[in-house]
């Protein structure tokens, strides 16, 4: 039995926004697993980052919605029938389904007969990627199968789950990985001593994020024509919180002189920018929309500040430890963030970035201030966070602890 064959089911394949996910793709590739990727959704993202074309696992798609394939899902679901744990599987979603009662719970388990039915020859092993959606899926598909699985669980997945949900994953499965300390000690705490929960920083591939050969500008915000530039890069989602970013940009001095890129794409794109219209800074703000990594990490390059907002939503969606912090870091660019979540882990205000309370546009401006104000101070917190990154931050750490915890797995009684 070939071990190092695995099956990693997630959410959309590929994805902008997910970059961290395609990089330990890669990784485990390098290192020597074989791979086939199964996504619940189709991309949609009209764009790719290069790393996407240098994996090398076939993709494939569960149906997205039952409706739209029938003939799949009830030809996954006969042939299911016949496999020994589908009633164990058919029994435990029967006991989720009192506790969520939607139409998500029917979907995950039809993508999970599906997925059963037509799982790949020789593969062995089953790893989810986020412990919410994906990971029901590859619980119910586990059971029917008998194929045992893990999770790397993230950010949102874990913070917008129920805790009886997560409890029961994380006992399920062999380990679950995650990439704050945060993140680790709640899924810890819901584990107990039957949770095998481990924290790894996704890390950055620092060869594909070299050193920035260029010199950081001296600009101080005060000239007109060579205005400071401020970048962020993320969906524009409420938990990035850019409306708060928005806010704090129209308190700045109106004799500063500065340029705001944001770059990515999401659904509240046009709320922001209209925002930027009644606060009255739409002429200093340019939307450029998503790009792939190659175009992002010249932004990152030709810019003065990084800044992002991150907020904690009412629903408690939240980000992680956001991979464009530490891209940007690699640069030695200084950034400016919120004392949220893993945000603290990469980030100590005032001695290698800038960090505010989140909600507090007031806050946040008076340290952007600074920053545009004080080239020197950017240029010594940026390279502090550059060397923080290229120390404590590269990724063939983070492929190093997985693959250690997939050998102990499989060595491991059943």
């Amino acid at each position: 039995m070939n071990r190092r064959r695995i099956v990693v089911i997630l959410k959309g394949y590929p994805r902008l926004s997910e970059t961290f996910i395609a990089q330990e793709l890669l990784g485990l590739e390098q290192a020597g697993f074989e791979l086939a990727l199964v996504a619940m959704r189709r991309p949609t993202d009209k764009k790719r980052h290069p790393v996407h074309d240098e994996i090398r696992a076939p993709v494939f798609y569960l149906p997205e919605y039952l409706h739209e394939e029938p003939v799949r899902v009830a030809k996954g679901l006969l042939k299911s029938l016949g496999k020994p744990g589908f009633r164990t599987a058919l029994g435990a979603f029967l006991r989720d389904l009192p506790r969520d009662i939607s139409r998500n719970r029917f979907r995950r388990f039809g993508q999970a007969a599906v997925l059963a039915a037509e799982w790949p020859e020789g593969f062995t092993w089953l790893h989810a990627h986020f412990i919410h959606t994906p990971a029901s899926v590859a619980h119910y598909a586990s059971l029917i199968t008998g194929t045992p699985w893990t999770c790397s669980a993230h950010a949102k997945d874990i913070w917008t789950s129920p805790d009886w949900e997560l409890t029961e994953k994380l006992i399920a499965n062999r380990w679950t990985v995650t990439c704050t300390e945060s993140g680790h000690a709640h899924l810890s705490r819901l584990g107990g001593p039957q949770g095998d929960v481990h924290l790894s920083y996704h890390g950055l591939d620092l060869a594909r994020f070299g050193p920035n050969d260029t010199l950081r500008s001296s600009r101080n915000g005060s000239d007109p024509a060579d205005p400071v530039r401020i970048l962020s890069v993320g969906r524009a989602v409420e938990k990035k919180g850019f409306d708060i970013l928005i806010e704090a940009l129209s308190r700045l001095p109106k004799d500063l002189q500065w340029r705001f890129d944001h770059i990515g794409d999401g659904e509240k794109l046009a709320g922001l920018k209209a925002h930027a219209e009644r606060v009255g800074v739409a002429d200093r703000i340019h939307w450029r929309g998503a790009l792939d990594q190659t175009d992002v990490l010249s932004a990152y390059r030709t810019s003065d500040i990084f800044a992002l907002a991150c907020r904690i939503t009412s629903d408690g969606d939240r980000d992680g430890l956001p991979n464009v912090l530490v891209e940007a870091s690699s640069q030695g660019l200084v950034c400016v963030s919120t004392s949220i979540s893993g945000v603290p882990e990469l980030l100590t205000d005032g001695e290698n970035g800038f960090m505010t309370p989140p909600e507090d546009p007031g806050a946040l401006a008076k340290v952007l201030e600074r920053a545009i104000r004080d080239p020197s101070l950017r240029h010594r917190l940026g390279a502090a966070a550059e060397h923080k990154v290229r120390s404590r931050f590269d990724f063939h750490t983070s492929i190093a602890q997985l693959s250690a915890l997939f050998e102990r797995a499989w060595k491991a009684p059943s």
